[in-house]
């Protein structure tokens, strides 16, 4: 079998973190060799629904639309627990204020595209699709009457003189008690079960590495920080690189199994039944 694998992921500090013992060669690959593929979530999500890459980053709103050719992966998870994206505004705003207000989104299928469909209601809203690095410009430039940010706009958004108007994580933890969770791994079913089990426990090596090595994890991780200083680049690598990232865990699979169940009653996204983590 070809042991070169293509490993999506996003070019933002917590994915450039976790795939450090990879990309350096710290971590026992096994005999596979990984290919690292840079791009934004939403173009990883479209690239998933092709299934074009072996293993990838993706929104846990898009697995419902790939869960036919795609596993998650126990490790690899960015969880918001108690914090997350947040609309920003210009002003100080009521999150009531934001109905009919025009949101410039990272992308369709984000989480965080999910999540203020879920706040705020589905259609109560509209919306202009942005880069994800452009928002914070975009909305400080009156393109838009508010942002959905982020990656690290979550701790520069102040900088561009914004207010945050809703904490979508915050949000999601007061309605559930439960962590929000944003993205994972997927990979290939096609792979074969037992390859599926190694090539996983490849990738948690490489977080733990990570963890374990964590001042030259973050110089790595830096390199992918756009206007992060060292301090805050650390403060994020921890909000979205911890032990949920490690292993889901039990709260972690049902937050996961939450959010689809209320995406789906929502009419938002598929039902997605029996849900299957490997690793």
């Amino acid at each position: 079998m070809n042991r070169h694998l293509t490993l999506g992921h996003s070019p933002d500090p917590d994915d450039a973190f976790m795939f450090y013992g990879l990309a350096a060669n710290k971590v026992d690959a096994r005999g596979w060799t990984f290919e690292h593929i840079l791009q934004d979530i939403q173009t990883l999500n479209e690239r998933a629904l092709r299934a074009e890459l072996d293993i990838t980053a993706v929104s846990i709103h898009a697995f419902p639309f790939i869960a036919d050719r795609y596993a998650l992966t126990n490790c690899g998870s960015s969880m918001g627990d108690g914090y997350g994206p947040m609309i920003v505004a210009r002003e100080p705003l009521a999150p009531d204020r934001l109905r009919g207000a025009l949101i410039a989104v990272p992308g369709e299928m984000t989480t965080a595209y999910l999540a203020v469909n879920l706040a705020l209601g589905r259609g109560s809203f509209r919306h202009r699709v942005i880069m994800f690095d452009q928002i914070l410009d975009a909305v400080a430039a009156g393109e838009a009457d508010a942002g959905l940010i982020i990656h690290e706009g979550q701790l520069t958004y102040r900088r561009h003189g914004l207010h945050c108007v809703i904490d979508l994580g915050a949000w999601w933890k007061e309605r559930t008690g439960l962590p929000l969770p944003l993205g994972g791994n997927a990979i290939r079913k096609d792979l074969g079960a037992a390859n599926l089990e190694e090539i996983a426990a490849v990738l948690k090596s490489s977080i733990e590495y990570g963890l374990a090595h964590r001042t030259e994890a973050v110089e790595h991780a830096l390199k992918y920080g756009r206007d992060l200083l060292r301090d805050q680049a650390d403060r994020f690598v921890g909000m979205y690189v911890n032990h949920w990232t490690v292993d889901y865990g039990d709260a972690g699979r049902e937050a996961v199994r939450e959010l689809l169940r209320q995406a789906h009653v929502a009419g938002l996204t598929p039902e997605t039944k029996n849900i299957r983590f490997v690793g």
